[in-house]
């Protein structure tokens, strides 16, 4: 429905060229661009073709919680091999040996090499010794020991069912010393010459993994993947494809490795340091995939042709809407560029079904061009949004509301969404007049006009953004609509803080934890600076993650912290939502030394004076700003 059959095309007809193989391919975009979706049609053509091409898909995510992440990737490729009907013993054979060399790598990732291990082979006559040292020497390292036994296949001594003893199997490691490789750089080498010498003996012609979800993960998760990749690299008739949002990727490679990035650096050499750190970041992914391709975002005729491609799925039957999917295939061959509305259907539909689809058509042209700016052309979050839309649509019919209009909740919706702090001002509004609030009649007004300075005048700078100005020019307009009834069925949203139209995208909630865990200065600017390149609606949500933070935990000195720096840093509305913030807590919940942190950056940054008059004087906070003024 998305029309994304052209990239899954395009990047099949890559890997299934020899000529560039060994090759990594990073299929890049937005959470919820829709790079699942382009792999699942890989996998699905890959694995029809009657060549010798082996495609494996990996969810990442999956194995999030896996004690090592890269040795789990590992696995299953091998598994791959194992599970292969047209392999023989040989190929099994190899493969045994291959799943020992991950196993040692995993006993390594548990950090057995310089604690646990050289225990073990120091007690290795007496079992239940070994047992006793690690647990003396290290209680935490006590319940990784027997990991060792059932990781590598080794150790376990047979019961004398002869002498009938029923005591417990006891682990032997007299193996291991035998077993345990000089060099961990050794292991990887070998590793590598018998996965070659593996897929020769399979005579495959070429093996796809398709890595999928990275985005999903933690930054050790995500960087322990990609170095599972870079034990493929070169490999010849290998090809990864790896989906995930870049922004990510990099967020997680300088977590890992930021020590390194800074350590021939002065700690306030900041703009040098990002230079390099944004350097480092490059020369990583450069050397892992050769090939990035960037998703494009959904045009607003895009946009217009899935909304109406998903109203058919919900109100057609499974034959109808086959049908009109295949017209869809043959409208896009013809015009790529156009919007395939429910116009183009007339031939297929049933009277009863176009009468349904015809009430839809309006709301699909009207709400086309803000789901565009508001949900930034993601197919996930329209998808969501709908669902959300319908639900809603369906409270209103069971409550048996008269005269409710669809364009209208759709457009209070992306509102929502997009800003959800502008969308409850509506509501405090409308709450006391009756539900037509005159400030949003003006703002609609001077919007039309393209009076945009009035409106930052009489109203603040949050509704002059681009994309707030063409929401209030889009059809519907809301001067004198009632909404009253449109905020009653979205109570259960203004009680919250994030929008039910949306999920929290990975990439927010892994900034929102590396904030609020700053163990220094330097690191919450860094990471203040980080959260000010985020788009707008992802700003958004941040800062309503901060306020819910703030409101949970006023005493916590480090929200409060984080929302001052992402004002000192520059992010635009981070003063409106500290504000709104305070504005739900007991100020005598306030750290006391926060004054500080307001007196020192007053100076660069003079919109934090504002706060001073926002503070209950009466708290210890307000008299410590007052007392610091004398």
């Amino acid at each position: 429905m998305l029309g994304f059959r052209v990239h899954a095309d395009l990047l099949e007809a890559l890997v299934l060229d020899d000529g560039i193989l060994p090759v990594t391919i990073g299929v890049f975009g937005d959470w919820g661009s829709g790079k699942s979706s382009i792999m699942r049609m890989m996998e699905a053509k890959l694995n029809a073709l009657e060549d010798d091409t082996l495609c494996l898909y990996f969810n990442g995510w999956v194995f999030e919680g896996y004690d090592d992440a890269k040795a789990a990737l590992l696995d299953s490729i091998l598994k791959a091999f194992t599970d292969e009907r047209r392999f023989g013993p040989a190929v099994k054979a190899k493969v045994t040996q291959l799943f020992k060399s991950v196993n040692w790598m995993r006993v390594m990732g548990l950090g057995l090499k310089n604690v646990a291990l050289p225990l073990i082979l120091a007690h290795m006559g007496e079992p239940t010794s070994v047992l006793a040292a690690v647990s003396g020497a290290l209680p935490a390292a006590a319940g990784v020991v027997n990991k060792i036994g059932g990781a590598l296949g080794v150790g376990k001594k047979k019961k004398d069912d002869e002498a009938g003893a029923d005591e417990e199997e006891k682990t032997d490691f007299s193996s291991l010393l035998q077993e345990t490789p000089e060099e961990k750089t050794m292991l990887v080498r070998e590793f590598r010459q018998n996965f070659e010498e593996l897929l020769a003996e399979t005579n495959i012609t070429r093996l796809v993994v398709l890595i999928d979800d990275l985005d999903r993960c933690s930054p050790d998760r995500l960087i322990e993947n990609l170095e599972a990749i870079k034990l493929f690299v070169n490999v010849p008739k290998t090809a990864f494809i790896i989906g995930a949002d870049p922004r990510i990727v990099k967020h997680a490679i300088e977590y890992r490795y930021k020590s390194r990035i800074t350590a021939d650096e002065p700690t306030n050499a900041d703009a040098r340091t990002e230079r390099i750190s944004d350097q480092f970041v490059r020369d990583y992914l450069e050397k892992l995939i050769q090939i990035p391709y960037y998703l494009p975002r959904l045009s607003d005729s895009e946009v217009e042709t899935y909304l109406s491609l998903l109203f058919c799925e919900k109100h057609l039957t499974t034959a109808t809407h086959g049908r009109v999917l295949s017209e869809f295939e043959r409208f896009r061959t013809a015009n790529r560029y156009g919007a395939f509305g429910f116009a183009d259907l007339s031939t297929l539909l049933t009277p009863e079904e176009a009468q349904q689809l015809k009430l839809n058509a309006p709301l699909v042209t009207s709400l086309a061009p803000v789901i565009t700016e508001g949900l930034k052309g993601n197919p996930r979050q329209i998808k969501r949004f709908l669902n959300s839309f319908t639900l809603r649509t369906r409270l209103a019919g069971v409550a048996k509301f008269t005269s409710f209009r669809l364009d209208v909740l759709g457009k209070l919706m992306v509102l929502e969404y997009a800003e959800p702090g502008l969308f409850r001002k509506i509501y405090d509004w409308q709450a006391g007049q009756e539900g037509e609030p005159r400030e949003l009649t003006e703002l609609e007004s001077l919007a039309g006009e393209g009076n945009i300075d009035e409106i930052k005048n009489k109203h603040g700078a949050h509704w002059t953004s681009e994309r707030v100005v063409r929401w209030l020019k889009v059809e519907p307009l809301l001067a004198e609509v009632d909404l009253r009834d449109y905020f009653w069925i979205s109570r259960d949203q203004l009680a919250g803080s994030i929008s039910g139209a949306s999920l929290i995208p990975p990439l927010i909630k892994t900034l929102f934890r590396e904030l609020m865990e700053y163990g220094s200065e330097t690191i919450l600017r860094a990471s203040a600076s980080k959260a000010t390149q985020l788009k707008d609606n992802e700003q958004t949500i941040l800062l309503e993650m901060m306020v819910q933070e703030i409101a949970k935990r006023p005493a916590n000195i480090k929200g409060h912290r984080v929302l001052i720096d992402l004002v000192i840093t520059g992010m635009p509305d981070a003063l409106a939502a500290y504000k709104r913030a305070l504005a739900n807590i007991n100020h005598a919940d306030i750290p006391y030394s926060l004054h500080n942190t307001l007196r020192l950056n007053e100076g660069k940054t003079p919109s934090l004076k504002e706060l001073y008059g926002v503070y209950d004087p009466s708290s210890r906070i307000g008299k410590a700003i007052a007392g610091s003024k004398k």
